[in-house]
């Protein structure tokens, strides 16, 4: 049983993270990455005070969320940063 539940979590997880990374594709971003890493690279290069507030609302929930989403290896297919 533990292992169902390990899969449909699993499952679920992977839609929740495709479906992120789809609407960064479509607010021109790379689409290999997710928005909460797009967001948490503008608020490190201090130029998008919106993703700043998100983000910060985002911490309320969890922890420097966006800082830790940061993937270096991906964001180089970004049609606007």
């Amino acid at each position: 049983m533990k292992k169902i539940f390990e899969a449909v979590k699993r499952y679920l997880w992977n839609i929740v993270r495709a479906k992120d990374q789809l609407l960064n594709a479509y607010l021109a971003g790379d689409p290999r990455e997710t928005l909460s890493s797009r967001m948490g690279k503008a608020v490190k290069r201090g130029d998008c005070r919106p993703c700043y507030w998100v983000c910060r609302a985002l911490s309320l929930i969890d922890h420097r969320h966006c800082e830790r989403s940061i993937d270096p290896t991906v964001g180089d297919l970004d049609v606007w940063k």
